[in-house]
């Protein structure tokens, strides 16, 4: 999924009001992060491979260690336990480590059967999304506009520009959202890597700006 995880880290903000959706997001894209950070240095391995599914080209043969399920509870304890131990807010570190799970779950989802449960364990699960898109489209785009309204109704704007890098964001995710079910593949695994490697410090660093110029409403942070 792709905006999925988006809505993931907005949503949480209902449940973590101390936490920044900067770092909800990163929590929520943590297994993604990592992929492209391990097939960079050679830990993982991925290749294109045109019509494996319907919306995506990806082949994610060997992806364990960043996306199985028993790494992902890993990854999530890791950075809740980080989190915990730099601002003492359980509550935050609890909703952190769900968001990094909630990642094997929204592929599992999405994903043709290519989902591990844990290195070196060759069974693999995926309810296929992919090779439906209009199914993917209401599903995702559902997640997506559940996950803003959850955001809008636990925070507040501080002034205009609290709503316009808010749906400027918005927009732009969520068109390049759209553009990705054309099924066009990426024209190398080089130029997906190094794409989205420059990407990830955008979204989070934008999602920290939109979190800096709202506040969390008083009901939300009495959840």
């Amino acid at each position: 999924m792709f905006v999925g995880h988006f809505a993931i880290g907005f949503g949480a903000k209902r449940w973590a009001p101390k936490t920044s959706v900067g770092t909800l997001m990163f929590a929520a894209l943590l297994a993604d992060l990592l992929v492209f950070v391990f097939v960079a240095v050679g830990i993982e391995h991925i290749s294109i491979r045109p019509g494996i599914t319907r919306v995506n080209a990806l082949n994610l043969y060997d992806f364990a260690w960043s996306h199985s399920l028993v790494m992902d509870v890993v990854w999530g304890a890791l950075l809740a336990a980080a989190y915990w131990l730099t601002r003492r807010y359980g509550r935050g570190a609890w909703v952190l480590f769900a968001a990094v799970l909630s990642h094997w779950v929204l592929d599992w989802a999405s994903h043709r059967p290519d989902m591990p449960l844990a290195p070196g364990f060759h069974r693999y699960y995926g309810l296929g999304l992919y090779n439906s898109p209009l199914g993917l489209l209401i599903v995702e785009g559902g997640l997506w506009v559940i996950g803003i309204i959850l955001y809008l109704r636990a925070t507040h704007t501080r002034g205009f520009a609290g709503h316009l890098v808010l749906w400027t964001f918005i927009v732009v995710f969520t068109a390049l959202w759209l553009l990705s079910f054309n099924g066009e593949p990426p024209p190398s695994v080089h130029v997906l890597v190094t794409v989205d490697l420059i990407l990830f410090p955008i979204v989070f660093g934008w999602a920290y700006w939109i979190d800096r110029l709202r506040q969390p409403d008083e009901t939300s942070a009495q959840v």
